[in-house]
């Protein structure tokens, strides 16, 4: 039986969500590559992040969007596995819109984060 959970996000962007982590500082790897798990079990994912304990932690495509994969027994990060994908979401949302407003033609003119933690963007485009 497997001990693997597998837990449902709204990332579609590879590239978003690559930059996402690097930009929280998170070393990862690219795959396909194998997550370790319980008593030598591995689950393919396309991003893995290995942790000190020898159990890793991945972000496995299932045609629809990205699934955190991982044996949650053996989490080993700063924060709980909530506050970790709030905190992947988020830098994921902040890259996919200033991916898209640059495509669009914008940069981006001013960002504050806020006390609670949210991000204030403002964005400008300058015509001719």
């Amino acid at each position: 039986m497997s001990h693997f959970s597998q837990i449902k996000t709204q990332i579609r962007n590879l590239e978003s969500l690559q930059d996402a982590l690097s930009d929280l500082g998170i070393d990862w790897k690219q795959g396909p590559r194998q997550v370790r798990g319980y008593r030598g079990q591995t689950h393919s994912a396309e991003i893995t992040i290995e942790q000190e304990n020898g159990y890793d932690v991945g972000f496995k495509w299932n045609g629809k969007e990205y699934e955190l994969v991982a044996d949650l027994q053996y989490w080993q990060q700063d924060l709980s596995v909530e506050g970790f994908l709030r905190q992947v979401t988020q830098r994921y949302a902040y890259q996919a819109v200033v991916k898209e407003t640059v495509k669009a033609g914008f940069q981006v003119a001013e960002q504050q984060k806020n006390e609670d933690g949210s991000i204030r963007l403002v964005v400008q485009r300058w015509s001719a």
